[in-house]
């Protein structure tokens, strides 16, 4: 599985990552079908074209609303299009998550509930296809890891429907408080909206580092053209990167810290079948971990408590998961922090034959092997031996390693 490196050239807008998407050869099928599952297939006509910027080759990207009414679209009716589209669940949770930060960020710069902002121009037909078609694009290249460099933001004004507003817009003020987005803030000489509020809601939910790997080679790379004309190339390019090498391992920051988010709640009128299925979804969608135990609640009913430990960057996600596939009215969320050692999966050369083992980097440089459970099980039920022999056996005729992903 390979990783993704987007590179503001400087700023970042949803058109501009489409078309790169679309050059780095995610098919239009992918893109559009989405779109028509959401039922909007006669409200829009997509274009991508070869384009130029400052000489530079790429692609640009023209939506054109074809219809006779004005496409123009409250957060609330917007979340109700999404939950009825037939769309996998996966992608349908991505899109809604980018439009409820705009909507969030919109309520608070203009004072209002979220879910009655009327998106005006993030509403539009063509920012609803830039949203989709990258999210579907995400969700077909399914990436390892997304990379990206701190865009720009600009400076001057831009016109809107609310009239002439300063650069950056307040919405995306508001996104990269909310987001916790580092931005440069070079270019400050230059006149014009370098990055939109739909480009910026994009990278906050799609990106999982805005630094790029210290080392990586480039297998593929596509290129987006702006549509507005700067004294520089007005470009976005996304990369397909091999993975960077151990040597890229700093010892230094292992243990690694990071915040987590932690996800609780008490339910005491669900079915532990139901509670069982709810559980086992809060890990296949990513939570680090999950525990739950009986517990004696009000009026003397057995309940459960129920853990999760999530990254923090998808909490938003998960809370959601918490009402839609549990009976929960509440759930107490907190951010926590931890150090955990740098580790990475693989396999090792053994008398068995290749096993899947998980390598873990030690403070001070050493590395131990452990063998995956499941395996060692496998391996107890083909050979009639003990779990302690099986250990034994294959600490002892460890060879080769290969790993499957980076240290993380």
């Amino acid at each position: 599985m390979e990783n993704v490196l987007i590179e503001c050239s400087p700023g970042i807008s949803g058109d501009m990552l489409l078309g790169a998407f679309y050059d780095l050869g995610v098919p239009k099928k992918v893109i559009e079908q989405p779109l028509i599952d959401l039922g909007l297939k006669d409200l829009y006509r997509l274009e991508f074209k070869e384009s130029k910027s400052s000489s530079i080759r790429g692609i640009s990207v023209k939506v054109e609303n074809i219809s006779s009414i004005p496409f123009k679209r409250t957060w609330r009716s917007i979340k109700e299009l999404i939950s009825n589209g037939h769309l996998e669940d996966k992608l349908k949770q991505t899109i809604y998550e980018v439009f409820e930060s705009l909507a969030n960020a919109e309520g608070k710069v203009h004072g209002i509930k979220a879910e009655d902002v009327h998106f005006h121009e993030i509403g539009a037909i063509d920012s609803l296809v830039d949203i989709v078609g990258v999210c579907a694009a995400f969700n077909y290249l399914k990436p390892n890891k997304v990379y990206c460099n701190e865009p720009m933001l600009g400076k001057g004004f831009v016109q809107t429907e609310h009239g002439k507003l300063s650069v950056p817009p307040p919405a995306v003020i508001e996104l990269i408080r909310q987001k916790n987005i580092k931005v440069l803030s070079s270019f400050d000489s230059i006149e014009g909206e370098l990055s939109t509020p739909t480009g910026i809601a994009l990278l906050s939910h799609l990106v999982h580092n805005l630094q790029p790997p210290s080392k990586y080679s480039v297998n593929s790379y596509g290129v987006g053209i702006g549509n507005k004309k700067f004294p520089f190339a007005n470009l976005v390019r996304v990369y397909k990167i091999a993975s960077f090498d151990d040597s890229s391992i700093n010892e230094k920051i292992n243990p690694k810290f990071e915040e987590i988010c932690v996800q609780e709640a008490w339910i005491d009128d669900q079915t532990p079948e139901d509670l069982c299925n709810f559980v086992e979804k809060l890990r296949i969608e990513g939570a680090y971990d999950v525990s739950y135990q009986s517990i004696n609640m009000k009026k003397d009913r057995i309940g459960f408590s129920i853990q999760a430990i999530l990254p923090i960057e998808k909490k938003e996600f998960f809370r959601q998961l918490w009402f839609d596939y549990s009976n929960t009215i509440g759930v107490r969320e907190r951010t926590q922090s931890r150090w955990i050692l740098l580790r990475r999966g693989g396999e090792c050369s053994t008398i068995f034959g290749n096993i899947k083992v998980k390598q873990t980097l030690k403070p001070d440089g050493s590395i131990t092997i452990k063998p995956e459970n499941d395996e060692v099980l496998r391996l107890k039920l083909e050979h009639k031996i003990s779990t302690e022999e099986i250990r034994k056996i294959i600490k002892d005729s460890s060879k080769k390693f290969k790993a499957f992903e980076n240290w993380k």
